[in-house]
């Protein structure tokens, strides 16, 4: 689990494609304090296994369903991620429950500028909209913020210094693509509300064995 407060901008240091999958090495300090091999980072919101590690960096690979999914495909030697160790069980949950796994893309529209914060609109995917609501919890690359404005096809943030500073949102510009993740717990209440879940058959009626 994690909770959305990114730790660290690291940076792509490399990509190996390999077919249908790709290796990527990441330049990093913090999220590497105590790394074992196996251990999960997000990467831009999606979780990723440490695959191997040295001083100053770690190489996760990535299948085809996180290419599919998310943006990471797209990343070049030299981007920038955000970064963020899995949550220690005694930790504090700064943002809201993220796991890690990207339900889709979405791109920026466009974004505002004002003396102490930015706003940003993004689309909204169509898929997702029911799980969107204003003032509700939202995960971007890999940063928890809050839904600020919703519209029928769109939604925006607002960003103060410090998110703008510490993580890759700063850059966006018009056009560029995030990863998406929506509030599971919406998710889980959703499937409970479907008709006949968790019905089970009737139980036997034993009146009869209770007979003298």
């Amino acid at each position: 689990m994690f909770t959305g407060i990114v730790e660290e901008l690291g940076s792509v240091a490399g990509v190996e494609y390999l077919g249908d999958s790709i290796r990527m090495e990441i330049a990093a300090t913090t999220v590497l304090e105590g790394v074992h091999l196996g251990d999960s980072i997000s990467v831009n919101g999606v979780c990723l296994t440490v695959a191997s590690f040295d001083e100053g960096h770690f190489t996760a690979d990535l299948m085809q369903e996180t290419l599919d999914r998310s943006s990471l495909g797209t990343l070049n030697t030299g981007s920038k991620v955000n970064l963020e160790r899995a949550m220690a069980a005694d930790g504090r949950l700064g943002g809201h429950i993220m796991q890690g796994h990207v339900d889709a893309t979405t791109t920026l529209r466009e974004r505002t500028s004002s003396e102490n914060w930015d706003v940003l609109r993004f689309e909204l995917p169509v898929e997702l909209a029911r799980y969107v609501v204003e003032k509700g919890s939202i995960a971007l690359n890999g940063t928890s913020l809050t839904v600020s404005s919703l519209g029928d096809d769109w939604f925006e943030v607002s960003l103060i210094p410090t998110t703008l500073r510490d993580t890759t949102h700063g850059e966006l510009v018009a056009g560029d693509m995030v990863n998406v993740e929506v509030d599971v717990i919406a998710k889980y209440v959703e499937r409970m509300m479907l008709p006949g879940f968790g019905q089970t058959a009737a139980p036997h009626d034993n009146t009869d064995l209770a007979k003298d």
